[in-house]
């Protein structure tokens, strides 16, 4: 029985005492949610009495939350009155109490307030630090007041917005992107008012600032103006604040744009909110002085009457100061804009003068553009028509060549003719060549290109050359080269062409040594140095800086000995440059020159009897008389044409414009089309392009005298263009090559879809 009232007594003992701490921690709660009301109607010596006792209590019976809540409400207090220490201290310690109960609300609204204090000190390492705990916690949901759910989401959304405002001030953008976007997400999470959505807003406007995007920037910082002017409720500074920041980078931006009206605009509401929130800071700095004041007579609690005139004395010259300053500081703000208004007017004046200006240089820099394009097409047409002629010429005296019946004089006056034809030829494609180079239309390609033989092609090729000038040329060549590299065959043939062509030129019976260095090596790359020396007249040192000009000439008072437009240097360095490398002189009179550069390239790693058999099988004869048509207005190159087919065992038919050559191509079958481009009646694109209308299937082959580049367009493998193209004048072998690789590829690739055409037959 005895135990029996112990348990009831202790019973009774434990409930009263739970009824009395639940009693404290009620009272708690009431003295914490009056100091907030106090501290939001700026009734600061209240809220700190309420807080002191709240905090009394809250040690009484160990209530953790509540002196959590307490230090962070003391916090805000002290924040507000500008004691930045002492609100540091009061957020740590919230902090720390948070951290014990778990409570994820608390924890993230300390992290936010620290982050905002280190980010009003220029921090922005410690405010990020507090800033990334803060959405850490917020994340979560352990929240030991229900009431603080929704306000929770309401931090998370302050979170996200300052941290992306302190990725932008250290302009890390991408960074500042993701957060600014998930803000934009937690929007939809709370009841977010006005004032949210305006600061959103203007957050995306300092975003598109700093990535240069003004126009989108003045779209986002005008949204947010929308959203603040239906904002009422809050702290009205902080209010005034966020306009004045809007209004200032919505000046900013409208100014980057150009935007001279807008930017004056937003630069006098800037001015006018600039001039309420000094109004409003003033009062408030009058208020959070007395505030001090009565915080400092809360905490003594009884002062002596001689302390406190001294006080008032203080007072009074705190206040005398303050006039002084505000009166100062209204001055320099005056002074500030008439800066910034005189500053505006300069500018706009200037920016009259440069929109002239622009003007005008647009005006010329069309004109510019006309005058190159009207260059760069007489240049087009005038070579095209130089070209048609030497076709003729070229390709008669290589049928004369091969004629076995000529004398021997005869032999030598048609190799004469011929070298006055290659000439001729020469400097017409030097004179097109500098027109392509000053217009930047080069572009380097890189094939497979066997280096060893692309060399000794190229100095067979000035065997004439050598034999009427009594040179001779020493070729070297670093056994370690690779035997394929990757590389414009043809913009290194030609510098090569240049340079020993050059070299040729100004060398009578002596030597020329062309050097091929392997420089380095590895799995992926060689570096290649080349060298053309001579020992011929040699250059004088102050001709060094001129002789890669355009038309220079060795000598001007005896250039006629010769040869050459003074084009083939100046060509061949912006070659080089093109292989990102230059070219060297070094040279001596009566001595001789050396021209030399280096040029890294990609090794060819693919297989060498594979490239050999491909070849091999691409010129393999199917033994068949193939039927071609000539598609050409001028008779002789009909004539040329004709002799070259005829020699090669082709039948052959001749159209003199592209609508005769289209009605035979419906009436008659042909392996083949050699299509002029330039012709009367109907051109050859147009021909082209109606043949493609009904036979896809059948080689087409330009055979023009136009520009490479303007033809490579039309040329293509789907059917719907030219297969191949031939350039006017020729190479023989080249001609047949091209004909029989494109007839075979055609044969093929025919005998490939029957093939695949019986298989679906029989499958179905």
């Amino acid at each position: 029985m005895k135990a029996i009232l112990l348990v009831c007594f202790m019973s009774a003992t434990m409930l009263s005492f739970s009824q009395d701490d639940r009693h404290t921690i009620f009272q708690i709660d009431s003295l914490n949610s009056r100091a907030l009301r106090f501290y939001n109607s700026n009734q600061i010596v209240d809220a700190l009495s309420s807080i002191d006792q709240s905090k009394k209590m809250s040690n009484t019976i160990n209530d953790v939350y509540g002196n959590a809540l307490a230090n962070f409400i003391q916090g805000l207090i002290y924040s507000s009155i500008e004691e930045f220490d002492a609100a540091e201290n009061r957020f740590v310690t919230s902090l720390k109490s948070s951290l014990e109960i778990d409570d994820n609300y608390l924890i993230a609204n300390s992290c936010l307030n620290l982050g905002k204090l280190f980010k009003e000190k220029k921090s922005f390492s410690q405010a990020h630090y507090y800033y990334e705990n803060a959405l850490k916690y917020a994340s979560n949901g352990n929240v030991k007041d229900h009431n603080n759910i929704e306000k929770q989401k309401q931090v998370l959304f302050d979170i996200q917005i300052n941290l992306c405002q302190v990725y932008l001030e250290n302009n890390l953008t991408e960074k500042a992107l993701i957060y600014l976007l998930r803000a934009e997400e937690s929007l939809n999470e709370f009841k977010a008012g006005a004032k949210d959505y305006g600061s959103l807003k203007y957050t995306q406007g300092l975003y598109f600032i700093n990535k240069e995007l003004y126009s989108n920037a003045n779209k986002k910082l005008n949204e947010a103006l929308v959203f603040l002017d239906k904002s009422v409720t809050g702290n009205k500074q902080l209010h005034n604040l966020l306009l004045l920041n809007v209004y200032e980078k919505l000046a900013w931006s409208s100014d980057k744009q150009g935007l001279d009206k807008q930017a004056y605009d937003a630069l006098l509401k800037y001015n006018d909110y600039m001039f309420k929130y000094t109004n409003k800071a003033q009062s408030e700095r009058k208020s959070i002085s007395g505030s001090k004041i009565l915080i400092e007579d809360y905490k003594k609690d009884a002062q002596i009457a001689n302390t406190e005139r001294i006080q008032q004395v203080e007072i009074t010259n705190k206040v005398k100061n303050l006039n002084i300053i505000i009166t100062v500081a209204l001055v320099l703000f005056l002074i500030s804009l008439i800066t910034v208004y005189k500053s505006y007017v300069s500018k706009r004046r200037l920016t009259n003068i440069l929109k002239v200006q622009n003007e005008q240089l647009e005006i010329a820099r069309n004109e510019a553009v006309k005058s190159s394009e009207l260059k760069s097409k007489f240049i087009s047409n005038v070579t095209h028509e130089l070209r048609t002629p030497l076709y003729g010429v070229v390709g008669i005296t290589s049928l004369l060549l091969e004629n076995t019946n000529l004398v021997e004089s005869d032999v030598k006056l048609i190799n004469s003719l011929k070298y006055s034809g290659d000439y001729l030829l020469s400097l017409i494609n030097d004179i097109l060549q500098v027109s392509k180079i000053e217009s930047h239309k080069i572009e380097l390609k890189n094939t497979s290109v066997n280096l060893k033989g692309l060399v000794k092609n190229i100095v067979d090729s000035f065997d004439f050359r050598l034999k009427e000038t009594n040179n001779k040329i020493n070729v070297l060549i670093d056994k370690g080269l690779p035997e394929y590299i990757k590389c414009d065959n043809v913009r290194l043939s030609q510098i090569l062409i240049n340079l020993i062509g050059n070299s040729i030129k100004f060398t009578e019976s002596g030597c020329i040594n062309l050097r091929v260095i392997m420089l380095n090596r590895n799995r992926e790359e060689v570096i290649v140095r080349f060298e053309i020396e001579d020992n011929g007249c040699g250059i004088p040192e102050h001709k060094f800086d001129t002789v890669f000009d355009n038309f220079s000439q060795l000598d001007e008072n005896n250039n006629i000995n010769y040869q050459g437009t003074g084009l083939g240097l100046s060509i061949t360095k912006n070659l080089v440059e093109l292989f990102k490398s230059k070219i060297e002189l070094k040279s001596e009179v009566g001595v001789g020159t050396m021209f030399s550069f280096d040029i890294t390239f990609e090794i060819d790693a693919a297989d060498k009897n594979e490239l050999k058999s491909k070849g091999k099988r691409q010129l393999k004869s199917l033994n068949k008389k193939f039927k071609i048509l000539i598609v050409e207005d001028n008779k002789i190159n009909q004539i040329v044409t004709q002799n070259l087919l005829k020699k090669a065992n082709y039948e052959y038919e001749v159209a003199s414009n592209g609508l005769e050559a289209l009605n035979l191509a419906r009436k008659n079958k042909y392996d083949l089309i050699l299509m002029d481009i330039n012709m009367p009646v109907m051109n050859g694109r147009d021909a082209t392009k109606q043949i493609r209308e009904f036979d896809v299937h059948i080689p087409i082959i330009a055979l023009t005298a136009s520009d490479v580049d303007s033809m490579k367009k039309d040329c293509n493998d789907d059917g719907t263009g030219f297969n191949d193209i031939i350039y006017k004048p020729f190479d023989t072998y080249e001609f047949y090559q091209i004909i029989e690789t494109n007839i075979q590829s055609c044969k093929l690739k025919l005998s490939e879809e029957n093939r695949s055409g019986n298989n679906m037959q029989l499958v179905g």
